[in-house]
């Protein structure tokens, strides 16, 4: 999934103007207000969107994306449910909530990081979806180190005494 800032081009697929530009994957099998969904919740995520933006409008969003009016409307009406986002009558929905978790300076250095890893692992030969699959495992190994290791003497230090010697 691909998540842009506006830019002063135009392009098909993409609704423009906004705080947040929408694309679509039409063979990535996930239902098309849920891709509009998590896209908005990746760029809170990353703190591309914040309190007070304005999300597309829903002509905009149908006109440039060209699905049903419905179909964007679910999507913020779940927006909505989830607290993140609210309608005003005749202004449009503006996003009410955030979910970033670190602030822009740490993105950003993180992203750079990430972005060296993936030349490398690009390099290495790995498509698309092999470097997916490959932070995907490493991350779910992560979490299951950080998430068992909660309690045990060697807690503090991740385990790395226990793997080193």
């Amino acid at each position: 999934m691909e998540i842009d800032k506006p830019s002063s081009e135009p392009s098909a697929g993409r609704v423009t103007g906004s705080a947040i530009e929408f694309r679509l994957d039409p063979s990535s099998g996930v239902p098309t207000y849920l891709q509009l969904v998590q896209q908005v919740e990746h760029a809170l995520r990353l703190g591309y969107l914040k309190p007070g933006d304005q999300l597309p409008k829903v002509r905009d969003a149908v006109a440039s994306l060209v699905i049903n009016p419905n179909t964007v409307l679910k999507a913020y009406r779940n927006l909505e449910a989830k607290g993140l986002a609210a309608g005003r009558p005749g202004q449009g929905t503006f996003i009410t909530a955030t979910l970033s978790q670190a602030g822009l300076p740490e993105l950003t250095g993180l992203r750079r990081a990430l972005s060296g890893w993936v030349v490398s692992a690009d390099a290495a030969g790995l498509d698309d979806s092999a470097i997916v699959a490959l932070f995907s495992s490493v991350l779910r190994d992560f979490r299951e180190r950080h998430d068992g290791s909660a309690g045990r003497p060697d807690a503090a230090d991740g385990g790395e005494a226990e793997r080193v010697a």
